[in-house]
């Protein structure tokens, strides 16, 4: 169960008992490029929680507080010493959950990406369901005085199920194999919502200006030069960590950013960027056309590559 940490710009207490949760990203205005990706649940008119990385709170504090114009009256408070944040997921969390609250949780009264205060053991804590391991699950943001409480409740109510902890290295491997960002390495200031394959986290298509559109715009319009793809390794050995040469017919053409080894595909698996030498337009025509292979220690494996994460049953592998 891995903690984040939380910050909220706040002012009145209110909360509404059911709140959107969206992911999304702060971009700066150079080139539309990362500055955070983030959580955002808006629990009141005027009340928004944020939610980040526990390394990025400071920076992210900064960064919207750098932003305020002296016409706008905004509060930024950091509580992220006043919460745990357990992430409960698994295809059983809701059966698990269901046992300590009584909450309904079904997916009518409590859709994807919804948010909301429930009773959970002799505990009010906040729960969003959304999961950084493509399954179902909710976050948890329990006020620190009761997270022992909490934790210890979860552990009894699913005594006769698989409930175990889970560390960073068992959920980075989870994320890579949906192909899960993580800011950092696979988000950069460098690095366009276009190139990332998230322009679908941009409202392009409303009139709402936020930091960067134009740079996104433009980015959207020239089409990528380099694109963020998956990449699952062909022989199960080989242990990739990040940083790793990317080669498309023997010749370098990209940098893999995250990796790790997959429990479910049975190899190492991560996330990639990749371009032409020539550096022109990389269409998906291009990425299938080639043969891939990547750097690991001075050897080199072949490796299936995508636009798509390689765990899901849709997804149709490059030529590897």
């Amino acid at each position: 169960m891995p903690n984040r940490s939380s910050s909220v710009c706040a002012r009145p207490t209110w909360t509404c008992p059911w709140a959107r949760a969206v992911y999304t990203g702060m971009l700066n205005e150079r080139g539309g490029g990362y500055e955070a990706d983030v959580t955002v649940t808006r629990v009141a008119d005027d009340r928004y929680l944020l939610v980040t990385g526990s390394a990025s709170v400071v920076r992210d504090r900064a960064w919207i507080e750098r932003h305020v114009r002296e016409v706008e009256h905004v509060e930024v408070v950091d509580v992220s010493s006043s919460y745990a944040v357990f992430g409960l997921m698994g295809p059983r969390s809701r059966e698990l959950l269901e046992r300590r609250t009584r909450a309904d949780l079904s997916d009518r009264a409590f859709p994807f990406g919804s948010s909301q205060e429930i009773d959970l053991g002799h505990a009010t804590v906040r729960a969003t369901r959304i999961t950084y391991v493509g399954e179902l699950g909710w976050e948890l943001y329990v006020p620190c005085e009761f997270a022992v409480g909490v934790y210890e409740a979860l552990f009894e109510a699913g005594a006769d199920l698989p409930l175990t902890d889970a560390g960073y290295y068992a959920i980075n491997s989870l994320r890579l194999d949906k192909g899960y960002r993580a800011f950092g390495s696979d988000l950069t200031p460098d690095h366009n919502p276009v190139e990332a394959g998230l322009r679908f986290t941009c409202k392009l298509g409303s009139d709402l200006d936020f930091i960067g559109r134009r740079a996104v715009e433009r980015a959207a319009a020239e089409g990528p030069r380099r694109r963020l793809v998956s990449f699952l390794l062909e022989d199960p050995d080989p242990m990739l960590w990040g940083g790793e040469l990317v080669l498309r017919d023997g010749a370098p053409s990209g940098q893999v950013t995250s990796a790790a080894w997959s429990g479910t595909l049975g190899a190492s698996v991560g996330l990639a960027y990749v371009w032409r030498p020539d550096r022109e337009l990389l269409t998906a025509d291009h990425l299938r056309s080639g043969t891939y292979e990547i750097n690991v220690g001075g050897r080199l494996h072949r490796a299936g590559v995508g636009l798509r994460a390689f765990f899901d049953p849709s997804n149709e592998r490059v030529r590897s």
